[in-house]
């Protein structure tokens, strides 16, 4: 089971990344654009997620996936921490949405993080 001690560290390890109090909750930045949230009780994470595979992801993992009412118009997807299945699968969705935000002089300096093959 995934912790958000645990989202918290990868989030922050990854180049750029800042971590900001918005909306009464931690939010994780790159370049200043918000990648990464950790809403309520900090049992979830939201993350950005193109429409189409969001709504994918949903259907085909509702136990682990849902939408936010408030975000139904926006490219996020929740993720039940308690629901994933190990590290790497944290890791993947984390870094994910990551490139999505980061620009690209930052996904260019560390290629490991590119996209996947």
């Amino acid at each position: 089971m995934s912790t958000s001690d645990e989202v918290r560290a990868l989030a922050l390890s990854l180049p750029g990344t800042t971590e900001k109090e918005a909306w009464s909750m931690p939010t994780f930045r790159v370049a200043g654009k918000m990648f990464l949230t950790l809403p309520e009780d900090e049992t979830s994470m939201a993350v950005r997620c193109p429409k189409l595979e969001r709504d994918e992801l949903v259907l085909a993992e509702p136990e682990k996936f849902w939408v936010a009412d408030h975000e139904a118009a926006f490219a996020w997807v929740r993720v039940r921490l308690a629901a994933l299945d190990d590290a790497d699968e944290l890791r993947a969705i984390v870094v994910d949405s990551w490139r999505q935000a980061a620009p690209a002089r930052l996904l260019d300096a560390h290629p490991e993080l590119g996209a996947p093959a």
